[in-house]
């Protein structure tokens, strides 16, 4: 009798919810990126003209995802016994780096052109178009993450962070403009709200990318889940002792293996009918994806605990 593991999502509607926002940010991000540069050349704004183009770096994430979905969201196979799950976290890791990398491109550019005065004072029309940015993105930062959260897409999430980036970017520039207009011989500030921003969408990145480290350098679960597992397996019934017990993050889950010590003369049918039980208890925590239990003899309280067989 196989007992059931934890499946995150309906592939097939977790499929269609990735591809929906992400195409919707995708379109966003590229009619942003054609306003920001067409009235930055118009309005005479440098900074906008410059935004414009660091919003398109926002389409690499978006096309990672809709080309990478597709893998990890496959099913579990003869080569991949426990799934695809971890091209997310590569997918994770890329978005995160490609944040990074915009973040640098920003500082450079604002350090070494700090004391470059703009050749005219931009119009009103790139403050507004600054402005409606930080708005549309802060929006779909919100609904992107909220999407990510319901489905527990690692790479959706950051995607999010990457739209919140660029709303963190066009700050600057709504207040330089503004400055601009207001005290044109105050250019500068500019340059210096970039080097801010720069920090911020670095620490984005951060952010980013540690989960999915954490999950390719096959880190367990936290010191509390692992508590809350142990509990529920000794709480099960012919249940003696457990010891051994392993998780590896995959994806939004957790793969979980353990020893169960039983009685020694219990019969093979029993000692697997416990073993269910266990696997079953374990699964009820949602971050469970799946439980390997191997069952030993119990010999007493003062018993040596064998050790984990290394594959």
């Amino acid at each position: 009798m196989k007992t059931k593991t934890n499946e995150p999502l309906n592939t097939r509607e977790e499929h269609r919810q990735i591809v929906q926002v992400t195409w919707y940010g995708l379109i966003c991000n590229v009619l942003l990126s054609a306003v920001k540069v067409a009235i930055g050349l118009l309005a005479g704004s440098q900074a906008l003209v410059a935004d414009g183009i660091h919003s398109l770096s926002d389409l690499s994430s978006d096309v990672a995802i809709l080309l990478g979905e597709k893998f990890w969201l496959a099913p579990a196979d003869e080569n991949h016994p426990y799934g695809h799950r971890r091209i997310e976290a590569l997918i994770t890791v890329l978005i995160g780096l490609l944040l990074a990398a915009a973040a640098i491109g920003i500082g450079w550019d604002a350090l070494f052109t700090l004391r470059i005065q703009h050749n005219r004072v931009p119009g009103w029309a790139a403050c507004y178009v600054a402005l409606a940015s930080i708005v549309i993105k802060e929006l779909l930062y919100r609904y992107t993450f909220r999407v990510g959260a319901r489905i527990r897409s690692s790479a959706v999430k950051a995607n999010a962070l990457h739209h919140r980036a660029d709303a963190f970017s066009s700050i600057p520039v709504a207040l330089a403009v503004l400055i601009s207009i207001l005290i044109p011989q105050w250019s500068f500030v500019d340059h210096v709200g970039a080097l801010v921003v720069t920090c911020f969408i670095l620490h984005s990145a951060w952010v980013v990318m540690k989960p999915a480290l954490d999950e390719l350098s096959d880190r367990g679960a936290c010191q509390k889940t692992r508590d809350d597992l142990q509990e529920k397996a000794m709480a099960t019934s012919g249940v003696k002792d457990i010891h051994a017990l392993r998780t590896r993050r995959c994806g939004s889950g957790f793969f979980v293996d353990l020893h169960v010590l039983v009685e020694p003369a219990l019969s093979v049918l029993e000692g697997h009918a416990i073993a269910r039980n266990v696997k079953s208890r374990l699964l009820e925590n949602s971050d469970v994806i799946d439980v390997l239990v191997h069952i030993e003899p119990w010999e007493g309280p003062d018993q040596q605990p064998m050790e984990a067989v290394k594959s």
